[in-house]
């Protein structure tokens, strides 16, 4: 295809994502789902795992290789300003209050998964590892089981009535430590996989640190110092955050998560960032994300009982691992068993969070396009079993009565509705030309800074 024919295709291209993604969001969010769901659906839908194999003209015609390597640009984007936002709502001080039942939970949510992901990855490799690193397959394996999908566990808390009942903020600050401890983890995991030899990897992981140092010590305290802050400074201090990551060697989604982190904890800010940013990350980007995703899942390869049967033992080892390593921990500190399987059941959902994982891991060669899409259908079942189970296991409607009562109270910027966009649950109804130039970190608005009430 010539440049002139790319320009005006890709057109085309981004008007079938956009339109999909948001009727499947729509449709899947009548039956009680959040409609990142139906979007990461829409994606796969349009890959050749359906596309391709009803109409592989239409396919090609869509999506050409030119237009996928145009779209994958936009993904990249897409996935670096998302990790933003997910770095911007990260709130370590719902731990006052449930800091001891949380240390427990959360290592132990961490830890079992972990293990038994490392366990599974010593049975894979032998038959999906290629010529991966052995040490780094087996590391990547166990991280992403480890994975909580944070946006999604929020949405799914909103749409269930928990968000504001003991266990959603438990469960919350549980999914807080997590994101931070596995992002951790993974960095450590790319840093690992990608060296060519130990003093490179010694190298890559010392840059690391002093990158996040860096980020905490000086770019954090410089931002709270400053009268306002432009959106623009945001936006830059994301990109170019995720450009010296990616140039130390962990990925760029870590240096944009670390961006997000470094802006000042103001609820004031942190609005008016979310809402000038999030239409187009949500509304554009993702669907693009989710695409690519789509593109790279191939469900025709799992073309027998064994393939089916190797998908159903990665998903049951992901389920046993999150699911029962939170269970089993909360009981341990003092939690019902209704309450810890809530909580079980909620610390499992995966999502979006997940495919940014499993791209990387399919972008690093750690893992095969086969097992790309065994990982793609263990986010999917993961996260689509939670509101059904809940419904079994937790009083829902009680729950859903409590938080409307809530809400009835709350003022407009409190938390009840700080991440729908992020969850890819709904879409912004503000007035833009209502928002201040400037995003100050120094707020005069007492609704800014007053707590949610419980």
């Amino acid at each position: 295809m010539s440049p002139s024919e790319i320009d005006v295709r890709i057109l085309l291209s981004l008007a079938v994502v956009i339109g999909a993604s948001r009727v499947a969001g729509w449709a899947i969010s009548k039956v009680g789902q959040p409609r990142v769901l139906g979007e990461i659906l829409a994606g796969i839908l349009l890959g050749p795992s359906l596309l391709g194999v009803v109409w592989p003209g239409g396919l090609e015609y869509v999506f050409p290789g030119p237009i996928v390597d145009a779209l994958g640009i936009l993904a990249q984007i897409g996935v670096v300003l998302f990790m933003f936002l997910i770095g911007l709502e990260l709130d370590l001080t719902k731990l006052r209050g449930n800091r001891r039942k949380a240390l427990v939970i959360s290592p132990v949510s961490i830890i079992a998964p972990m293990l038994l992901g490392a366990v599974l990855a010593v049975w894979l490799y032998p038959r999906f590892g290629g010529d991966a690193d052995r040490l780094g397959f087996t590391l990547f394996i166990g991280a992403a089981m480890a994975i909580t999908a944070f946006p999604v566990l929020v949405r799914v808390l909103q749409e269930t009535g928990l968000y504001h009942t003991r266990i959603g903020v438990l469960t919350i600050t549980c999914a807080a430590v997590d994101d931070v401890t596995a992002w951790c983890v993974l960095a450590l995991v790319v840093a690992l996989v990608d060296a060519s030899g130990l003093a490179e990897a010694i190298v890559t992981i010392g840059s690391s640190l002093a990158f996040l140092v860096a980020m905490l010590a000086f770019v954090k305290p410089a931002l709270r110092r400053m009268p306002a802050i432009p959106l623009w400074i945001a936006m830059c201090l994301a990109l170019s955050s995720a450009w010296v990551t990616e140039l130390i060697g962990i990925h760029a989604i870590f240096g944009a998560f670390m961006a997000g982190v470094a802006i000042p904890r103001v609820k004031e800010v942190q609005r008016k960032i979310r809402r000038r940013l999030e239409p187009a990350v949500i509304t554009f980007l993702l669907p693009v994300f989710f695409v690519v995703v789509g593109l790279a899942t191939r469900v025709d390869r799992l073309d027998g009982v064994y393939m089916w049967g190797v998908t159903l033992l990665v998903t049951g080892t992901a389920i046993a691992g999150k699911w029962g390593g939170s269970m089993i921990a909360a009981r341990l500190v003092g939690e019902s068993w209704r309450d810890a399987a809530s909580i079980g059941i909620l610390m499992n959902t995966r999502g979006l969070t997940e495919l940014v994982i499993l791209t990387v891991g399919l972008e690093l060669g750690v893992i095969s396009t086969t097992l790309f899409t065994m990982g793609v259908l263990m986010a999917l079942v993961t996260t689509l079993m939670a509101v059904p189970l809940l419904a079994v296991v937790s009083p829902i409607r009680a729950g859903r009565a409590a938080a409307e009562g809530a809400n009835s109270t709350l003022p407009r910027d409190a938390p009840s509705d700080r991440t729908d966009l992020v969850a890819g649950g709904a879409s912004t109804s503000m007035n833009e030309g209502q928002e201040d130039h400037e995003l100050s970190p120094i707020s005069t608005d007492r609704r800014s800074t007053s707590a949610p009430p419980t």
